[in-house]
């Protein structure tokens, strides 16, 4: 008989959400005979709660990031449980109830948590012995961070030997962190031709590619950045994803291109795995599973707009690994993509480095750990 499986999120930016499925995914083709539910905890709770915990954050990085990498640091700080966790769970308690029933009312063999707030609800029942359930919790940045941190958990998955090491410090058994990488979805381990990808596109692929990427909602100075990259004077091809920003594709296909560029703008997409294929560089934020998709197909980043916390650590680890280039200011971006583009050695460089670092199979890794503890052989 098949396991049941739970797979659970929260929608707090979108990448906990893509791990989720990336998980899912790679579970539905590794077991297939196992039963598996994918949950965001956010959408079994209430308005008020879902406005305070998921919008609250989004509005922190549009309008405030600075503030939320203070949050970041300060909540990274070892420490005994006080009134004011307690006081936390409480509320959560009374607001994720219907999450609460789904855990312990159901019968899984195991649940995976790519986010940390159902970890810890989970934890909470597990010491108040209301379930037995083993579970597992599944990093999504570079760096780990002490809000992951919740025992008892049985098995623990990492991006790096960093955050590995990171979580034992707070006294996680060095044996139960594995160090997977970021679940990214399984296409991104696939091997396409590039002659294909670049035919299907409408590319021609005959000088270096750049591949503007600006989220799934099209956020950030998507225009100033497009405007940086065909003001220089080495010939490139780009390709500008807008995301669904409807009013920003359209004023970038109004932008008229020097004729020794080519480019290409288009809205939400599918088939980044594909542009990023036959990318050389990619022009994007520093998340966790963009930078992790980014790294899986060798191209070189360039890093912008880092948010304080996670992703400036994420953008640390890049730097420090020679897979990255960073833009403090977008008006020295033309500058900086001139001078790397006239250094192929230094391009291939970090490209190279970024194929070392890339886990195009974390997925699979962290399905196989969620179906060993389902077995109770882990």
């Amino acid at each position: 008989m098949g396991k049941r499986i739970l797979v659970l999120s929260a929608s707090v930016g979108a990448g906990h959400m893509r791990a989720a499925e990336a998980v899912e995914l790679a579970l539905r083709e590794t077991a297939p005979d196992a039963t598996i539910k994918n949950v965001d905890v956010l959408t079994l709770t209430n308005a008020a709660f879902r406005q305070v915990y998921g919008k609250a954050y989004l509005d922190l990085v549009n309008h405030a990031p600075h503030v939320l990498g203070l949050m970041y640091d300060l909540l990274d700080k070892p420490g005994k449980t006080s009134t004011r966790d307690k006081l936390l769970y409480l509320v959560q308690k009374l607001n994720l109830s219907k999450v609460i029933d789904l855990i312990r009312d159901e019968s899984w063999d195991v649940i995976v948590n790519t986010h940390f707030l159902p970890a810890e609800i989970i934890t909470h029942l597990r010491k108040a012995k209301k379930i037995t359930t083993p579970h597992m919790t599944v990093t999504t940045d570079f760096e780990t961070h002490k809000l992951w941190v919740h025992l008892p958990t049985e098995r623990y998955t990492t991006a790096t030997d960093e955050g590995a090491a990171y979580l034992a410090s707070y006294g996680i058994a060095a044996g139960t962190i594995t160090v997977t990488g970021i679940p990214i979805h399984p296409v991104f381990s696939q091997s396409k031709s590039r002659e294909t990808i670049l035919k299907k596109h409408g590319l021609k692929g005959d000088r270096p590619i750049v591949l503007e990427l600006a989220g799934g909602f099209g956020v950030g100075p998507i225009e100033k950045l497009f405007r940086g990259v065909i003001s220089i004077a080495t010939p490139v091809e780009v390709i500008a994803v807008c995301g669904k920003n409807a009013a920003v594709c359209k004023k970038l296909g109004t932008i008229a291109v020097p004729s020794h560029h080519r480019a290409k703008v288009m809205g939400f997409t599918k088939e980044i795995d594909e542009l990023m294929t036959v990318a050389d560089l990619v022009l994007t934020k520093p998340g966790g599973l963009t930078t992790s998709e980014v790294l899986a197909k060798g191209a070189a980043m360039v890093i912008v707009n880092p948010i304080p916390g996670q992703e400036s650590r994420n953008s640390d680890f890049l730097l420090e690994n020679g897979a990255a280039i960073k833009i403090n200011n977008v008006a020295t971006m033309p500058m900086k993509l001139t001078a790397l583009l006239a250094d192929p050695k230094r391009l291939e460089s970090l490209k190279a480095n970024a194929r070392k670092l890339g886990k195009p199979r974390a997925a699979y890794d962290v399905a196989k750990i969620a179906i060993s503890l389902a077995a109770g052989k882990a």
